[in-house]
């Protein structure tokens, strides 16, 4: 039997890109004390590994494909196929974001005043090309964890991922500079990108995934209306592309469905009921493709 090897993230993103293969359609089982995963599809043997790690092994051709970060894959310098880009983070569905932080009674107030300076960070290649790109001369250091405190104690300025900015604004710290957005994509290995099955199996995975992105934060609409009411409903109905109307066994009325934006629907089913709408049925989604 074919397979692929596939590689997600452990970690922070380990959660959410699990139910996101979930909302897939990939019942995926997660033992405690091992790296490999249990997946209910036989043609995909899966492995956690740290992010960071994973557009290296990519790659080289350890793993056939993986999820990992725009971020980590500029800073291992990984010659990869990206496949998709997948919008979600650790707490929600927005990039996350590599900044450039100091202390917040610090002088330094940009970029360029960074020269001479030491700046720590995990994104050591990352941010030597965004010192170059600016023309500042400043000593980077790879930092292996609890960069936040180093900043004001050990060295200058960090950069650093972040999500909200909570975790530096509670160590006193102050972005003064946002050097890029990252968001997970899939990735894939050239020379497995090159083999026919292989590349449609992933191609497959990849079309899952954004299917079941897409359906985040959506909700299915349905309801019953009468012809004299459907022009005045299908005016405040929202739709990704144009509702569903079919015709019911009694000719005056209709069946209308649509998809909308779950945040939208406490405040419109009341209309679409004061409209004249009957039987409305608020449903979730797993995928919209």
């Amino acid at each position: 039997m074919n397979k692929i090897k596939l590689v997600l993230p452990k970690g922070s993103l380990q959660e959410t890109t699990l139910m996101i293969f979930k909302n897939a359609g990939f019942e995926i089982y997660v033992n405690p004390r091992s790296y490999y995963l249990s997946i209910d599809d036989p043609e995909i043997e899966g492995v956690l590994l740290r992010t960071q790690e994973i557009p290296r092994y990519v790659e080289i051709g350890a793993f056939d494909a993986g999820i990992a970060g725009k971020d980590w894959i500029i800073e291992n310098r990984a010659k990869v196929v990206e496949v998709c880009e997948l919008r979600y983070s650790k707490i929600g569905f927005r990039p996350v974001k590599i900044v450039l932080a100091v202390p917040e009674k610090s002088d330094i107030k940009n970029v360029k005043d960074l020269n001479g300076k030491i700046i720590s960070t995990e994104l050591v290649n990352l941010t030597k090309d965004y010192l170059r790109k600016n023309k500042v001369n400043a000593r980077v250091e790879f930092s292996f964890g609890a960069t936040e405190i180093k900043a004001g104690n050990l060295v200058d300025a960090i950069v650093e991922i972040t999500e909200t900015g909570s975790t530096l604004y509670s160590h006193n710290l102050k972005i003064i500079d946002i050097i890029m957005e990252s968001t997970p994509r899939l990735i894939a290995n050239k020379v497995s990108w090159k083999d026919k099955w292989k590349r449609e199996k992933i191609e497959n995975i990849a079309l899952l995934l954004q299917g079941a992105l897409q359906a985040e934060g959506k909700v299915g609409l349905k309801m019953n209306v009468e012809k004299k009411n459907l022009e005045k409903i299908l005016e405040i109905l929202p739709a990704i592309k144009k509702p569903t109307i079919s015709t019911l066994t009694d000719k005056r009325w209709y069946a209308v469905e649509t998809i909308i934006d779950k945040s939208k629907a406490k405040e419109l089913i009341p209309k679409l009921k004061k409209l004249g709408a009957n039987g409305i049925v608020e449903y979730p989604l797993n995928k919209v493709i």
